[in-house]
């Protein structure tokens, strides 16, 4: 074999640089969002051993098919382990290795053309741009190292090296792991062993079969070589078949007819249709000016009659064919065995792909002609080395390869931009084929992804236009007319969606296949519909419907058990999450959904617990983390601080923008009186979400109990800008003018509007009163306290003060003088002032609680691959708990330490209330 040299792989490196390096920029699309973005199989996490359990796409190969109503779903049932591990590595090479298999049948300048012609073809672009692609690419290499390691099986003297059919042997284990179609090397080698190592031709084995039956002599020794030889093959190759069966558990693979349409149908469109893929795929090596990334549904039309046009292609192709058959296995010259070895690269490896034995899962896949195109780019290398030994020819020969290549190369440069995105891949697709609903889908996909939810709506019903049956383009029309809150069109259209699914007949059972994302028509369908509280019952028998249809439906409970504990059926929400944990026990959503209903049925230990579970299977679990330290926070245990803050510390890492997140650090630095780091973080918190009620009130607060009442007063300006009903903020802001401003005018203007706002706050109410009296305007000051006492019967305080001003009123009857001071604001700030009664500076902090229940755990945006709805977020809404000193209540779970700062805060008011007693009965 002549050796490679450097010059020339430098040129074929340099040639693949230059048409690919643009690819690098290209995302992931396509095939590559399940293959690679969203298989867990890919991520350090997952066991290795998993590779070999799960499909190429990372669903187990054990996950049952039949489901109840014999409904099925869709697998590829596609077993490529080695190839999903290499997707941790980062090379691949091919070019190089082709050019030493082709100096094995053409000369030194005929193989380089052969070579730089299949590096630059633009056939290869979804292969080696699209990253999925390296399963052709992984398996091509070691199908041609395998090929390669054959060739020196026969010793100088003819005698057979069993090393180099073990390395066949295990090389095309190799290459079928990375492709089912790499098996399909050791048909190479019997056609190579055959017809180039034995040198026979066609004639000659059917002259020497004759001959042995007719009993006039027994198998040449060379005869008997080689059928050892292939006899070790072809068993290697069956214990190889043996055992993929049974990884796909004897079941092959089930497509639906909007994947591959002359699939499903009868005689003879079947027939004709798949023959008549044929010369397309010829014609894409041949002329591959119109590439496409999809050929499935109604990409190219069902050839239904033998007077369709189309035949005369099929026919003309294997006429061609058989030409060139005819003429390769009839002659022992050179260029036979060359062309011969071509036809065997072309025809074998395309066999799985063809559809004349068993369906597969498309039309036409561009990728799946990588290894048949070695052997057009051989086809085409001979021609050329036939033309060019011809004086006259040999310029114009050279100028056309050079034009076939330069042309080529570009086609291949330009190509590669259409893998850039999505949206520019599924765009370019569609100036091919229009016919094509799962294209027009795509695009809108990829316009959604955008949130250009109008722009998509044209592509998504253009997709029912094409393919009217299409479920998944209606499912996605309703998508997103609920995007664009269009209520009632995208109920309308998940209906269309629903009434194309087999429908159950009571009393009868029947088998069907359902692709399983089109199961999600029903819970999108009951999603929607459970915005309005009267359809609560239809939206969980729409649940109920797809689990009956699926049992092992993980997402339907999942939404289920959200309805329920929406409809306060808490131990029905429990039961469904423990029935989706069955199936799925490494679902950390399912586990923090369960926790949700814990917390519901006031079970916080039991909660906490799946909190944990969740965090133990993904420790950034935001909603986990959040709502668990949460927990820990509520709980008053100062024990539980620590982790509490450890977990808002790794929350806020993954959502550095959320201001819920600080604000319950800066809880948590409160309770632990560090007034530093609470402060720091209720100011990062506002400056994240302006207005943030809870937060604003308790970094006043925060000021107020530090003795900063000062600082406190622009914070609750701010406050009460954002949120001019805020009436805590109102009590504390009138008592800080008060008590330490002296502003009795700002303090009853404060507490007028909590009046006018709520005419029944005893709070606001008695502070005004307290106002009155600082005035010196003791009439009014009696009639509010009176209406005070009327609000709140059950206040000793208010009655009390009700009794020293009645006694007051008294006395400067008695005296003569007046009870009502125009100056008596002057003359108050000129006596000894009697301190206000507190009624909220003494008060509990605010603090965030949970009010959140689980949810489904996916997202719309998901809808890229495919056409099911995913489903809602979980919302943490927060509240407020202010006490006022006066109140006899405790905050549930509050720490002892808590509880004492609180009485501590009660005693210092009551002796306030006596001291401001003693002051108004010696005036």
């Amino acid at each position: 074999m002549a050796v490679v040299s450097w010059k020339e792989i430098l040129l074929l490196t340099g040639l693949v640089v230059g048409c690919y390096w643009n690819s690098l920029s290209c995302g992931f699309v396509f095939d590559d969002v399940s293959a690679i973005l969203d298989n867990k199989d890919l991520r350090p996490s997952t066991p290795l051993r998993d590779l070999f359990l799960n499909d190429f796409w990372g669903t187990p190969m054990a996950e049952v098919n039949d489901i109840s109503l014999n409904l099925s779903t869709y697998l590829h049932k596609s077993y490529r382990p080695l190839t999903v591990f290499t997707f941790r590595l980062n090379y691949l090479f091919i070019c190089v290795l082709f050019l030493r298999v082709c100096r094995l049948f053409l000369d030194k300048t005929s193989s380089l053309v052969a070579a730089l012609l299949f590096a630059v073809h633009p056939i290869h672009t979804e292969a080696v741009t699209g990253v999925v692609g390296r399963a052709e690419l992984l398996s091509s290499i070691f199908l041609l190292a395998a090929f390669l390691a054959y060739t020196k099986s026969t010793g100088a003297d003819h005698s057979i090296v069993w090393s180099p059919i073990a390395l066949t042997v295990v090389l095309v284990a190799a290459a079928t792991l990375c492709k089912e179609q790499g098996i399909t090397v050791v048909g190479i080698c019997c056609v190579y062993e055959v017809f180039v190592a034995q040198g026979f031709t066609f004639p000659m084995l059917l002259d020497t079969l004759r001959q042995v039956l007719q009993g006039k002599d027994g198998f040449p020794y060379a005869v008997l070589q080689t059928l050892l030889k292939l006899i070790v093959l072809v068993i290697s190759t069956l214990l190889l078949v043996i055992i993929r069966v049974q990884v796909i558990q004897s079941q092959l693979p089930v497509f639906t007819r909007f994947d591959n349409p002359a699939a499903v149908s009868p005689t003879p469109t079947r027939q004709l249709t798949f023959n008549y893929l044929l010369p397309v795929n010829a014609w894409l090596l041949l002329n591959p000016s119109e590439l496409c990334c999809d050929w499935t549904m109604g990409t190219i039309p069902l050839v239904e009659s033998l007077l369709d046009l189309r035949n005369l292609a099929t026919l003309t192709f294997y006429s061609f064919l058989g030409f060139l058959a005819y003429h390769s296995l009839r002659y022992k010259h050179s260029s036979a065995k060359t062309v011969v070895m071509a036809l065997s690269f072309i025809v074998l490896p395309f066999i799985p792909a063809s559809n004349l034995f068993f369906p597969v899962g498309f039309v036409v896949a561009e990728r799946v002609l990588y290894v048949p195109s070695m052997g057009f780019c051989v086809l085409v290398a001979h021609g050329f080395k036939f033309v060019s030994h011809k004086g006259h020819m040999k310029k114009m020969s050279w100028l056309m390869i050079g034009i076939l290549l330069t042309t080529h190369a570009v086609k291949t440069f330009n190509r590669n931009w259409d893998w850039e995105s999505e949206y520019t891949l599924f765009t370019s697709a569609l100036k091919v084929n229009k016919n094509n609903a799962k294209l027009w889908n795509n695009v809108g996909h990829a316009l959604e992804n955008q949130n250009n939810y109008a722009r998509a709506l044209r592509y998504f019903l253009q997709a029912t236009r094409v393919q009217p049956d299409d479920i998944g383009a209606h499912m996605n029309v309703g998508r997103t007319y609920k995007n664009l809150n269009k209520s009632k069109e995208a109920e309308d259209a998940y209906l269309v969606a629903k009434s194309l699914m087999p429908q159950i007949i009571p009393g009868k059972k029947y088998a069907t296949r359902v692709a399983p994302n089109h199961l999600n028509v029903y819970i999108n369908l009951a999603n929607l519909i459970r915005a309005n509280e009267s359809r609560l019952e239809e939206a969980d028998q729409l649940y109920r419907q797809a689990i009956s249809m699926r049992p092992d439906f993980k997402q339907a409970y999942i939404s289920r058990g959200e309805l329920l504990l929406k409809m306060n059926k808490l131990t029905e929400a429990r039961d469904a999450y423990l029935r989706a944990l069955e199936l799925d026990r490494t679902n950390a959503d399912l586990w923090y959904n369960l926790a949700i209903v814990n917390i519901e049925m006031k079970d916080p230990s039991e909660a906490l617990k799946n909190f944990n579970h969740a965090l133990e299977l993904n420790p950034r679990h935001k909603l986990a983390l959040f709502n668990s330290a949460l927990l820990m926070q509520e709980s008053g245990e100062p024990k539980f601080w620590p982790e509490a803050n450890r977990r808002f510390l790794t929350y806020v890492e993954e959502e550095p923008e959320d201001a819920n997140g600080y604000f319950n650090l800066g809880m948590l630095a409160m309770d632990a009186n560090e007034n530093a780091a609470a402060e720091r973080w209720m100011r990062k918190a506002i400056s994240l979400q302006a207005g943030f009620r809870s937060a604003l009130f308790n970094l006043a607060l925060l000021f107020s109990q530090s003795k900063r009442e000062v600082d406190a007063l622009p914070v609750l300006d701010e406050l009460l800008r954002h949120h001019p009903e805020h009436i805590k903020g109102l009590i504390l802001k009138g008592d800080i003018l008060m008590n330490h401003k002296k502003d009795t005018r700002g303090a009853k203007t404060c507490f007028e509007r909590i009046l006018r706002m709520d005419p029944t706050n005893v709070q606001g109410k008695h502070n005004l009163c307290v106002v009155y009296f600082e005035e010196r305007d003791l009439p009014r000051a009696e009639q509010c306290l009176e209406e005070t006492l009327a609000l709140a019967p059950n206040e000793e305080y208010v009655r009390r003060h009700l009794s020293i001003v009645r006694s007051k009123m008294a006395a400067m009857s008695a005296a003569g003088q007046p009870l009502t001071s125009a100056e008596g604001a002057t003359a108050a700030a000129e006596e000894e002032e009697p301190k206000r009664v507190q009624e909220v500076a003494q008060g509990e902090e605010e603090g965030v609680g949970v009010d959140a229940v689980g949810k489904g755990a996916g997202d719309e945006k998901n809808a890229r691959k495919s056409s099911a709805e995913s489903l809602e977020g979980v919302a943490v809404d927060q509240s407020e708990s202010l006490d006022s000193s006066q109140s006899d209540k405790q905050t549930k779970g509050k720490s002892t330490k808590e509880i004492k700062d609180i009485e501590k805060k009660r005693a210092a008011a009551l002796k306030r209330l006596e001291e401001i007693e003693r002051i108004l009965s010696g005036d």
